[in-house]
């Protein structure tokens, strides 16, 4: 019987392009293949921003499973919320500022949404993460410094917790990595529930240990 366990020589597919994603599983040491979605969001308002998030990221598992039977595949979206919309990343310089003048002082949610498909190609486990994060009250100049750095751009909210946005932050509540992308402690406890991991941090043989 073949194991179909995520291990080095069966690795999890993830649906996604995020060199965000990519870099925050790579800490972990779990080995993945990157494949792109290549999905075309359609956001809207409409309905729990909790429940869109899950349906983007099941759509990009769903959209690479025929070419990965057999795997263990995820997906992954992520969306940020304030004053009932959400925020989506911005489409140029003046939608950058709008957004981070928007955020500025205030509260916001950062939803990430993530999605299993089991090796048979059902959808094996969803879940929604939703992180409190609060920016302090940024000057007008620092907005537009920062939004002339480049980072503002490609990314949900208009910013990057995990580079220079950073200096933004007042106060976060909840999951960091949600944050930049991933809710790691959610993603492992699952992949654990659902035996797509045997044990977790994966080692080498040749690194166990004897503790009687």
């Amino acid at each position: 019987m073949v194991d179909s366990c995520v291990s080095h020589s069966n690795p999890l597919i993830l649906a996604s392009s995020s060199k965000r994603r990519k870099s925050l599983l790579s800490q972990l040491h779990l080995p993945f293949i990157v494949e792109e979605s290549h999905l075309d969001e359609v956001i809207h308002n409409k309905g729990d921003v909790r429940n869109l998030a899950i349906h983007l990221a099941t759509l990009k598992a769903e959209s690479v499973r025929d070419r990965y039977r057999g795997k263990w595949i995820l997906g992954a979206d992520t969306l940020v919320y304030i004053s009932d919309k959400i925020i989506g990343k911005p489409k140029d310089e003046r939608d950058a500022l709008n957004i981070l003048m928007e955020l500025r002082g205030r509260e916001h949610q950062v939803i990430t949404g993530f999605s299993i498909i089991d090796p048979q190609g059902q959808r094996a486990y969803c879940e929604a993460v939703v992180t409190y994060v609060r920016f302090k009250k940024l000057s007008d100049s620092e907005i537009i410094n920062y939004i002339n750095t480049g980072e503002p751009f490609g990314k949900a909210g208009a910013y990057a917790i995990q580079g220079i946005g950073a200096f933004m932050v007042k106060e976060i509540r909840g999951s960091y990595s949600n944050v930049v992308g991933l809710p790691l402690a959610e993603l492992i406890d699952a992949l654990l529930r659902l035996r797509a991991l045997k044990s977790f941090p994966l080692i080498k043989p040749s690194l166990s240990m004897d503790f009687r």
